[in-house]
């Protein structure tokens, strides 16, 4: 009877906390393609958005990855595109971001200063739009696929398959160089790039090894928690681990490193994980992710330590506005939390931005 109460207290625990939870369409109609500028975002066509984060005009910004362009949606519920022309390239640089070209941008990020910074991964950079004159230029990778350029400036590096950027508390930029394997840091004041983490070469990481000369399997997402720790979510590694960069040490998190959808409640260690592409980390430690290939957003709750389900149904689809569980989702990748705590989705496949509230 013991084992049954067990059993039954970790089926329940996702369905206690996904209860806390609603889930509503933010933008998007569902139907793939390009429309609706100036207008209500709930009623404009997207094409595949990816990363979503929250702009220094109190704006919801996100990037399309196969629609090859930035948008933005003001406090007024309107969407607007800020960057692209929706045409497959690499174009663009010294002239107006609505003029330039992109190869599938995965990612978008503030710096402190209010720059857009775009990941353009197929493109093997990332690209940097000053906002005060509308201008884009390449800051990192040289538009070559490779792995070298440590010690010199960011834009003369060759990058492979960059995914995600976030800046850490110093004001860097780190980069997922998911196609090498390791995560690449630009020092802001120099510009000189260099590698944080990883050995060039996909493999395990083990639990409180030092987090130079390390193999990482496939890093892909990143965030920083408040107290200046590094989060990173591995692709084809299924797993999720904190770095403590005063200390130099990596900690596993979350995930066995086996590809599944299990585990839900129970302890994160234990569970599996289905190719996570997004993380983000809110103001109580709890860690979001984008659990891509199960279709779902679980979260590793800092208090409990265990992984918990809270929205997605497994099955991949485009499900109704209300409970969370019950809301199928395809392919979702980004993920953002805001500072309400609302947390934002770029459901992918499913042509929209959707968001998750407490009741």
């Amino acid at each position: 009877m013991k084992h049954l109460a067990l059993g039954l207290s970790l089926l329940l625990a996702p369905l206690a906390t996904a209860a806390e939870w609603t889930i509503s369409t933010f933008a998007g109609t569902g139907e793939k393609g390009f429309s609706g500028d100036g207008g209500p975002a709930v009623k404009a066509k997207m094409d595949n958005p990816f990363g979503v984060t929250r702009g220094p005009d109190g704006a919801l910004w996100y990037c399309e990855y196969t629609g090859q362009k930035v948008r933005k949606v003001t406090p007024d519920g309107v969407i607007h595109t800020i960057a692209g022309t929706g045409e497959t390239g690499y174009t663009g640089d010294g002239g107006p971001a609505l003029k330039a070209t992109f190869n599938l941008p995965h990612e978008i990020r503030f710096d402190s200063a209010g720059n857009l910074y775009i990941v353009d991964m197929k493109n093997h950079a990332v690209r940097k739009v000053d906002l005060k004159t509308g201008l884009i230029s390449t800051f990192a990778g040289n538009g070559v696929a490779g792995n070298s350029g440590d010690g010199g400036p960011a834009s003369q590096a060759h990058l492979k398959q960059p995914h995600s950027i976030q800046f850490g508390p110093e004001g860097d930029l780190y980069i997922c160089d998911i196609g090498n394997n390791t995560i690449r840091k630009v020092d802001m004041k120099t510009n000189v790039i260099s590698t944080f983490a990883g050995t060039g070469k996909p493999g395990d990481t083990p639990d409180g090894s030092p987090i130079s000369g390390t193999p990482l399997k496939g890093p892909r997402s990143l965030d920083f928690d408040k107290d200046g720790n590094l989060w990173l979510c591995t692709r084809e590694g299924n797993q999720v681990f904190k770095f403590d960069l005063k200390a130099g040490k990596i900690h596993h998190v979350a995930g066995t490193g086996k590809k599944g959808f299990t585990g839900h409640g129970g302890p994160a260690k234990g569970a599996t994980l289905s190719g996570p592409k997004g993380i983000a980390l809110d103001a109580e430690g709890n860690a979001w992710l984008a659990d891509t290939e199960s279709h779902s957003v679980r979260m590793v709750n800092a208090k409990t330590g265990t992984l918990d389900l809270i929205a997605g149904t497994g099955l991949k689809g485009d499900g109704a506005d209300g409970d969370p569980l019950k809301c199928e989702m395809a392919r979702l990748h980004g993920i953002y939390v805001d500072s309400d705590g609302a947390v934002y989705i770029g459901d992918s496949e499913a042509h929209k931005v959707r968001v998750l509230r407490k009741k």
